[in-house]
């Protein structure tokens, strides 16, 4: 029976007052959120969303995961946006959510925004999300390429996003062919936007998870640590079936930062 067996770490950084990053880390799913907002609450965004996502994959353990990733977002949507509602200060948070779900044969991606994943193989690193951003369009539609991506000024204004708008899209849904040994790496834009693609993958397949995960937190801060910082690595198991509950971290650890979690529970 594949599960995961894995550990995360999210780091305020070195110049922001406010973590706005949450994470989850559990048996059967994990989750990366990054906050926008500043005053507008992203914290809340993302600790709602968070929470919406661990919670629906836990209490739907064994369903069919594109279908539990699709109802976890939905609760996430629901609940941001009533967050929005009960307080019109709140207006103009947002959050990205990255979550993967097993269930217990198959691992599926659900994605928007552009914190990232990543599969390590064989000492190989690929990205297996894309990035929700106005850069990435432009690459997409060869106007630049991704040398000029990586520097570009606008690099981090997010197309999509689980936020107050009942108009939304859903999330991307993508099936992640793994074996027992693979490693996956969730992690916020406060890694990848200071720390390359190729230290990534060194970092990521040194020693335990908990060991890759601090190794590339330390890389973000010795990078300047601009931004909020969450990385959640998983290793890729095979083997009985355990309790399926989880690390809360990030703002998600504060409940008061989640918008009406009896709401979620009732899903």
């Amino acid at each position: 029976m594949l599960r995961f067996s894995g550990a995360g770490i999210s780091d305020v950084g070195r110049v922001r007052p406010e973590n706005e990053d949450s994470a989850f880390v559990g048996p059967y799913v994990a989750v990366v959120a990054d906050g926008v907002g500043g005053a507008a609450a992203g914290e809340v965004a993302s600790a709602t969303a968070t929470y919406a996502m661990a919670a629906t994959a836990l209490a739907r353990f064994g369903d069919v995961p594109e279908v539990v990733l699709t109802a976890g977002a939905e609760a996430a949507q629901a609940s941001v946006q009533r967050g929005v509602q009960t307080d019109l200060r709140r207006l103009g948070m947002a959050t990205t959510l990255t979550a993967v779900v097993c269930d217990g044969d198959r691992v599926v991606l659900g994605h928007v925004g552009d914190s990232r994943a990543y599969l390590l193989r064989d000492g190989r690193a690929t990205q297996v999300s894309r990035d929700h951003t106005y850069v990435q369009r432009l690459v997409d539609h060869g106007e630049i390429d991704a040398v000029s991506a990586a520097v570009h000024p606008w690099r981090n204004v997010v197309l999509r996003s689980v936020d107050g708008d009942p108009v939304h899209p859903a999330v991307d849904l993508v099936p992640l062919d793994v074996v027992p040994g693979d490693r996956l790496l969730l992690c916020s834009d406060g890694l990848t936007d200071l720390v390359p693609d190729e230290a990534i993958a060194g970092l990521l397949g040194g020693g335990e998870p908990e060991e890759a995960a601090s190794a590339l937190v330390d890389a973000a801060l010795g990078a300047g640590g601009r931004d909020n910082v969450t990385c959640v690595v998983l290793d890729v198991v095979d083997g009985p079936r355990v309790v399926g509950d989880g690390q809360l971290l990030g703002a998600v650890r504060e409940i008061a930062n989640v918008v009406d979690p009896a709401a979620v529970r009732g899903r």
